[in-house]
């Protein structure tokens, strides 16, 4: 497969998982087969995840040294990505409304999936309250945060740690140096990862298809087309206009990350992508200390596609059930997703544990996300996706605020993938 290029041997693998998982449906021994591999390839990436992410932050940081830039990018940065996930939970409210994917459904016909797992979950991240969730940002142990993959104390470590670096001047050059070395090696050790990406693509599609058949999208199409479709505008309207306000195109970005949006698309992970998108916006232009900052928090507070679900899929629960939600209550929803989707960040399934929560607080039936759960898997691959277009283009947006863009180096990026396109 070395003739392909990484998105096409993606693309050869997604189609082929489906093909096995249509085949073989309810086969489990093709499914105990597969779903090692597909384990292997996510347990590898979050692998490299929190070592590049640290390394990352601390070089950029160390390298930044100034205390007041960084609490002005950090602001900066919080609000931006406020307004933009609050515009995607918006646009989500609106296309349920438009939509109306959950009137009609006969719930008779829908096998429900276990949620209990979630639901466990909820109670415990719904039982605590904003005072708590702040605290949690400050790790009383990094090295439990580490092992827990938990983004927002490591980032917030990380920081410290870099201030650190460079407030001891000539001292903390060999460890500067140090975490410049982590960070080459795991660059490198990224690129050795994705050549199993396929592989593990090919895996993680056919057993959800072996698992849950083709058949389960019929019932619950209207679902399905309506985050799609709602994505796809948000993509080319909303950040479409922002990337023209910042001096770029939103063409130009996906043309720039095609293969990280197809990896991300298959593996339904955005995760999977992080070490080389922030490889790919610094060669974009991007400010190397801006990008470190940006995109690993953005992780956290700039889940435009998951915002836009999360705001669908609780809207969809309630017209499920023929519940129908006042100007006033869909207010209170957008305000209760405001603070929940930030605050379950980094919680194993955080989109279903956010809805459920979400249903909880405003008094509508959590157990109508079950029958969500046979498809998330389809709706979890076009929001990864989004997700990563989202905090690509918050590094852009964020280094053009900072004067810290370097157009010359973005053109000659461009130009350089045009022309291997072509070859």
């Amino acid at each position: 497969m070395k003739r392909f290029g990484l998105a096409t041997q993606i693309f050869i693998a997604l189609v082929l998982g489906i093909v096995v998982g249509a085949l073989f449906h309810g086969n489990e021994t093709v499914m105990a087969i597969l779903v090692p591999i597909g384990d292997i390839f996510i347990h590898l990436i979050k692998m490299i995840v929190i070592p590049i992410v640290m390394a990352a932050l601390i070089v950029s940081i160390a390298g930044v040294g100034d205390i007041k830039k960084l609490g002005k990018l950090g602001g900066k940065t919080l609000l931006y990505f406020e307004i933009v996930t609050t515009i995607a939970i918006v646009i989500g409210l609106l296309a349920a409304n438009l939509f109306h994917p959950g009137s009609g459904l006969d719930t008779s016909n829908l096998e429900k999936s276990d949620i209990s797992k979630y639901e466990e979950t909820t109670n415990t991240a719904g039982s605590s309250g904003f005072g708590e969730t702040i605290s949690h940002i400050v790790p009383s142990n990094v090295f439990e945060s580490m092992a827990q993959a938990d983004l927002l104390p490591i980032i917030f470590f990380s920081v410290l740690f870099g201030l650190g670096v460079a407030a001891i001047g000539e001292k903390g050059k060999p460890i500067l140096g140090f975490f410049e070395g982590v960070l080459e090696v795991m660059f490198w050790v990224t690129n050795l990862v994705m050549k199993f990406a396929p592989f593990g693509v090919f895996a993680l599609i056919g057993v959800t298809v072996a698992k849950f058949g083709i058949a389960t999208l019929i019932p619950l199409g209207n679902l399905v087309i309506a985050v799609y479709v709602t994505m796809v505008f948000f993509v080319f309207a909303i950040l479409g206009i922002i990337a023209k306000m910042s001096g770029t195109s939103i063409f130009v970005i996906l043309k720039v990350l095609k293969d990280e949006l197809i990896l991300a698309f298959t593996t339904a992970s955005s995760e999977s992508v992080l070490p080389r998108l922030m490889d790919k916006m610094e060669k974009f232009g991007c400010s190397k200390s801006i990008t470190s900052f940006v995109i690993p928090t953005g992780y956290t507070f700039n889940l435009d596609g998951s915002s836009i679900y999360q705001a669908l899929a609780s809207l969809f629960v309630a017209q499920m059930y023929g519940i129908d939600l006042s100007i006033t209550q869909q207010i209170t929803m957008l305000l209760v997703l405001m603070l929940t989707s930030k605050g379950m960040a980094g919680v194993p399934g955080a989109s279903f544990v956010v809805v459920l929560t979400t249903l909880g607080s405003m008094g509508l039936p959590v157990e109508g996300v079950a029958f969500i759960a046979g498809i998330d898997r389809i709706l979890d691959m076009g929001r990864s996706a989004v997700n990563v277009i989202g905090n690509s283009l918050a590094a852009i947006v964020m280094s053009k605020w900072e004067g810290e863009f370097d157009q010359d180096k973005a053109n000659h990026y461009v130009d350089s993938i045009k022309q291997s396109d072509v070859a």
